[in-house]
């Protein structure tokens, strides 16, 4: 069968590669009837989504420029650029872009028209060395259609007499229209016969190039310049045909820029007015507050409201293919509880309620959450994170105090209450993996959110008439309280001679283990590090982690534990930058660039987050010294990168400028990242305030000025506690009905004790030992009646002796 002459050849192309993360703007029109969403960085439009903010469909889309003489010129590589919003708090932008020999300047106007799912961008072209009929414009845009680039369709067409762009795949179509004629026009495989590869190596278009199929492809057409013509109109339309999204990119072209500006405009100040005047000017003159504020409207669905992403990028997406769909595009339930905090600080209310509605459709049947998931709720990674699975409780109890959910609402939620509360007394403390997604073990920061998660939910039900089951949720908090430094706190340790101090509190300690007589005596798998640098000691990792036990309100913020961390913290993770302290996550961190600058491939070094600096700004404000938060808010507003967006993590180490790393400027990871938009809110409202914004009250009042002891120890399968204090009860746990059948005197005398079940499905019952004298000790084993069988396996406890908690 004869090839069409009109085929591209080289299908189907090179490997698909996405682009990069170091976004300078993001945005989207506010508009149910807009489903698009837009990032730029290096002075063009980068992935652009739809129909869900989930759904990437373009890699890039930039211009070429043929200069006098034939010189080739891409502006996102070969010019300089400089990006501003129209106002503060829109996120439409303005873009200039000068080439860096001088020979042209590019200014652009980029939104989203809130009519349609079109984007738009106004370009003016002007040539600095001679004039415009010099020079030949080139629109690239690399389609991939849904998150992924391969698989795509692009061609040269036409639509109702105007010459338009196109490419389908995976049920999306797109097309690109000009409000100027286009001129030579070519569809190719990346790579190969692009329209890159047609200018750079032969100064023109190939005109057979005008299809290539199911592969990596790239569109590319020459904008009509001329004199007196030196402004056009690109609108780039999406929708499930390729009739249907020219014809409403043609309805855009002819509606023309300032009217969809307008109401463009227009939404994003009456979402800006609703707020709280929390307004902040960085030396740059942006709105620092408004900027974070339209960061975490710009990740919210208009399909699935309440939903919202964790960033628009994919970090170091320039080395990543079609293996990583989701990116940082994906729902997080940690990272949506803090942007509807960043929302709830913001004044915005009725959004964080949206969010914990959204959160109540996506809880999965037992009452947990996924690690993360697509907006739909369909999950991605499958982790089970015990902070995710606690922190809407938290959410909906910072909404019922603040009185945007009586009682009447409050039961709306309860089903979601209940399940969440049952989910994390059924399977904590222990977590599967910490809030860094990488560990299994007892973690200060998942323990704090889960004793702070429970209190709520406590009081909560108490709220709706369960006092019996809100009084078993803050027994099992206190106990779980009461054990925190015997599970993470520890002394005599090398770094504790180095910093002479008594001790601290690691970073995770992993599951109890058979061998060792506590969690934090065993070993931690290091991740994102070479298989031979992977297990350490738990007593050599720390982490900011620990901090959380001051922000949930478990411990005050001069603790002498807490004082000690600190300065363990500060020794092993604290990086001076030029804009200030910023901490790294916690020792030994894998994930980042490599020494070299080369991205995370799997292995790398973790650099300096912005975030925690946000989150030891909320510390500082705990221990009184509003001062030096507000000098770390400075430090975190300096953080940003091109526009004001916070990066996930700085680069800490000597200029590299050949893969665009500068100390103290954004690395290759993800930007924005919204939970840092959102921690920037809080700290602002914190300070403002006085007081740390989200810190649940009830830990303060039950632990810090009550002093709540436990009269329990709780023994469970996952949490095999081998002694307790003399004086406290022994409450075993367990997940089926079962018989202890136990001694305190080497089975001379035995007692056999039936569980009973409450309202969380929880079998548990209460051994009276309290009157055993310290060196006693308690052996026990089960019979489980409903499958007729004994354990076999016998169990200690020895009894120590009494402590204060």
């Amino acid at each position: 069968m004869a090839v069409t002459p009109t085929v591209a050849k080289g299908a189907p192309g090179i490997p698909a590669r996405w682009t990069s993360s170091a976004k300078s703007g993001v945005g989207t029109a506010l508009s149910a009837k807009s489903p698009l969403w837009f990032t730029i960085s290096h002075g063009i439009l980068n992935e652009i989504y739809y129909p869900r903010l989930d759904s990437a469909c373009t890699r890039d889309m930039g211009l070429i420029v043929i200069g006098p003489g034939g010189s080739f010129s891409e502006e996102k590589r070969d010019a300089a650029h400089v990006i501003e919003p129209f106002e503060d708090g829109v996120p439409a932008y303005r873009l200039a872009n000068t080439a860096a020999d001088g020979s042209y300047r590019m200014e652009k106007r980029i939104i989203t028209d809130p009519k349609h799912p079109v984007l738009l961008q106004e370009i003016t072209f002007a040539g600095l060395k001679g004039s415009i009929a010099d020079y030949r414009v080139y629109a690239l845009l690399a389609p991939h259609l849904v998150n992924a680039g391969t698989g795509n369709t692009a061609w040269v067409g036409e639509h109702k007499g105007h010459r338009v762009l196109f490419a389908s795949g995976r049920g999306v179509s797109v097309a690109l229209a000009c409000s100027l004629p286009w001129g030579a026009c070519s569809a190719g495989y990346v790579g190969v016969s692009d329209g890159w590869q047609q200018l750079r190596n032969g100064g023109a278009l190939d005109p057979v190039s005008q299809r290539a199929e199911d592969g990596n492809v790239a569109l590319t057409g020459e904008i009509g310049f001329s004199a007196g013509k030196g402004t056009a109109l690109l609108a780039l339309g999406f929708g499930a045909w390729p009739e249907e999204a020219a014809e409403i990119a043609l309805a855009s072209l002819h509606q023309g820029f300032e009217a969809a500006a307008e109401t463009y405009v227009a939404n994003w100040r009456k979402f800006q007015a609703g707020l709280e005047k929390l307004d902040r000017h960085a030396a740059s003159g942006l709105n620092t507050y408004r900027i974070s504020t339209a960061v975490l409207a710009s990740h919210l669905s208009t399909a699935r409201p309440g939903a919202a992403v964790a960033s628009l990028s994919i970090p170091w997406g320039f080395n990543k293919g079609d293996d990583d769909l989701g990116g940082y595009h994906l729902v997080w339930p940690r990272d949506l509880v803090e942007t509807a905090g960043g929302f709830l600080a913001a004044g915005d209310a009725r959004q964080a309620l949206e969010i914990l509605t959204y959160l109540r459709s996506i809880q999965q049947p037992d009452g947990h959450w996924p690690q993360n998931c697509w907006s739909s709720g369909t999950p991605y990674w499958q982790g089970i994170q015990m902070d995710e699975c606690a922190f809407p409780l938290l959410l909906a109890d910072a909404l019922r105090r603040a009185g945007h959910l009586p009682r009447a609402k409050l039961d709306d939620f309860l089903a979601m209450i209940e399940s969440a509360a049952s989910y994390v007394v059924r399977n904590g403390p222990v977590t599967g993996e910490d809030r860094w997604e990488e560990d299994a073990g007892y973690s200060p920061f998942t323990l704090a959110v889960e004793i702070a998660a429970l209190l709520a939910a406590a009081d909560m039900l108490d709220a709706c008439g369960k006092n019996e089951p809100a009084k078993y949720l803050r027994e099992t908090a206190d106990c779980w309280n009461a054990e925190i430094e015997r599970w993470t706190y520890v002394t005599g340790t090398e770094l504790c001679a180095r910093e002479s101090i008594e001790g601290y509190y690691v970073r995770i300690a992993p599951p109890d283990g058979a061998g060792a007589a506590s969690p934090k005596d065993g070993f931690v798998p290091i991740k994102n590090r070479p298989p031979a640098d992977t297990d350490k000691p738990a007593e050599a990792i720390v982490s900011p982690d620990a901090l959380a036990l001051v922000r949930f309100g478990l411990r005050p913020a001069d603790d002498p534990r807490i004082l000690n961390t600190i300065k363990a913290i500060d020794a092993e993770l604290r990086c001076e930058l030029p804009q200030g302290p910023v901490w790294y996550r916690y020792s030994g961190d894998g994930y980042g660039e490599h020494e070299d600058g080369s991205p995370f491939d799997g292995t790398g070094k973790g650099r300096a987050w912005p975030l925690l600096t946000g989150e030891r700004a909320h510390y500082e404000l705990a221990a009184g010294r509003p001062d030096k938060a507000a000098e770390l808010l400075e430090t975190f507003e300096r953080s940003a990168g091109v526009g004001g967006l916070l990066p996930e993590q700085l680069w800490d180490r000597p200029d590299i400028p050949e893969r665009e790393l500068r100390l103290g400027a954004p690395s290759g990871s993800a930007m924005p990242l919204v939970w840092a938009h959102a921690e920037h809110i809080k700290l602002l409202r914190s300070l403002r305030d006085r007081k740390v914004f989200d810190m649940p009250p009830q830990g303060v009042e039950r632990y810090i000025k009550r002093k709540t002891v436990s009269p329990f120890r709780l023994w469970r399968f996952n949490n095999k506690i081998r002694s307790i204090p003399a004086g406290k009860v022994l409450r075993v746990e367990l997940s089926a009905r079962g018989v202890v059948h136990w001694s305190s005197d080497k089975w001379l005398t035995v007692q056999d004790d039936k569980t009973a079940e409450n309202a969380f499905g929880v079998h548990l019952v209460d051994l009276a030992v309290t009157s055993l004298p310290p060196g006693s000790t308690i052996v026990f084993t089960f019979f489980w009646p409903e499958a007729s069988r004994w354990e076999n396996v016998d169990f200690t406890i020895g009894i120590d002796p009494s402590d204060s908690q």
